[in-house]
């Protein structure tokens, strides 16, 4: 019985150190959204992991104490990261799957920071800014994997069906609008629509150049992610009773629709920093809560032997 006990807290305190990496990780990317609107990218010249050949950059100099504090900031969530391994690392054979995120996790942020590194090194190249923040979003989701993977127990059980298919989609398309996202600032398009909804007082404003298209390309596949997200609401609500598919599904939305009504601001106020770091942690926030519902629907359609032991702080709670 203790070692059952034993094995409880320790799926536990792992799958809460994941989260926690997790929440962490969003904390990051709005860091790095900081340091992209207020062109602190190169703060640090292309020293890397020096600052400008130093260790501590100069005390006038705010650019570069926001680029080596974001730098800072990252080594800390490598710290963490490592602790999270060593607890998934002892509950591995009752909980594969969580552990096999948590080592992609890991493969992911050595990635995430070699690219870091890069970025800065070949003076903040669009595609490479664009990978480089992918990457963070997918460490965030390998996170939230873990955790939710580790410590939700489903109490129903059903196959997949064309919510579960949807729900993925919809995760994947909140990708593709982070990444999209990413190139229109990279490639300095930011300001090449300057009203909202139109660019320049049309739909498409293939007329206008690369960057306007460019622009508003980002902006119908935001108002296509609008419509998916809306959809999968209103089919969970139809076919999902359980509490915690709701919850995710319209908090989601909730923060899709706050990060449309920043995404215009961003534009309307002539890219104020910050409403643009306001804009991509509402995107952020918006892809862990996707990803977070389509781990769930992935439980809830595929019973292993680590489900069966995972810890459930609902049922913990009921039969206290």
């Amino acid at each position: 019985m203790s070692a059952d006990v034993g094995e409880l807290k320790a799926a536990r305190g792992f799958a809460r150190l994941a989260l926690f990496t997790a929440l962490l990780t969003i904390g990051l990317i709005v860091f790095g959204a900081v340091v992209r609107v207020t062109d602190s990218g190169l703060g640090c010249g292309n020293s890397w992991p020096l600052c400008d050949g130093t260790i501590f950059p100069p005390l006038d100099n705010l650019t570069a104490w926001v680029e080596w504090l974001h730098r800072l900031f990252a080594a800390l969530i490598g710290v963490v990261g490592l602790v999270t391994l060593a607890a998934g690392w002892r509950v591995r054979r009752e909980h594969q799957a969580a552990f096999a995120a948590i080592v992609a996790a890991a493969l992911l942020f050595a990635l995430q920071s070699a690219l870091g590194a890069l970025v800065v090194i070949l003076d903040l190249p669009p595609t490479m800014v664009a990978l480089h923040l992918g990457t963070a979003m997918l460490l965030l989701a390998a996170l939230l994997l873990a955790g939710v993977i580790g410590m939700y127990r489903p109490r129903v059980r059903r196959a997949s069906d064309q919510i579960t298919l949807l729900t993925y989609i919809t995760a994947a398309l909140s990708l593709v609008i982070i990444l999209t996202g990413a190139l229109v600032r990279g490639s300095g398009a930011t300001l090449a629509c300057v009203d909202w909804p139109l660019c320049n007082g049309t739909l498409f404003p293939f007329g206008q150049g690369q960057l306007a298209i460019i622009h508003m390309f980002h902006r119908l596949a935001v108002v296509a992610l609008g419509v998916g997200l809306a959809l999968l609401v209103w089919q969970i609500y139809q076919s999902r009773p359980e509490a915690w598919p709701r919850r995710l599904a319209a908090l989601a939305l909730v923060f899709y629709l706050a990060q449309a009504g920043v995404g215009a601001l961003f534009v309307l106020t002539s890219a104020a920093p910050l409403w643009g770091a306001t804009h991509v942690g509402l995107a952020a926030a918006t892809w862990a809560l996707l990803v977070a519902l389509s781990a769930v629907e992935f439980m809830e359609s595929r019973e292993t032997h680590s489900e069966r032991d995972a810890w459930n702080p609902q049922s913990e709670a009921m039969s206290n």
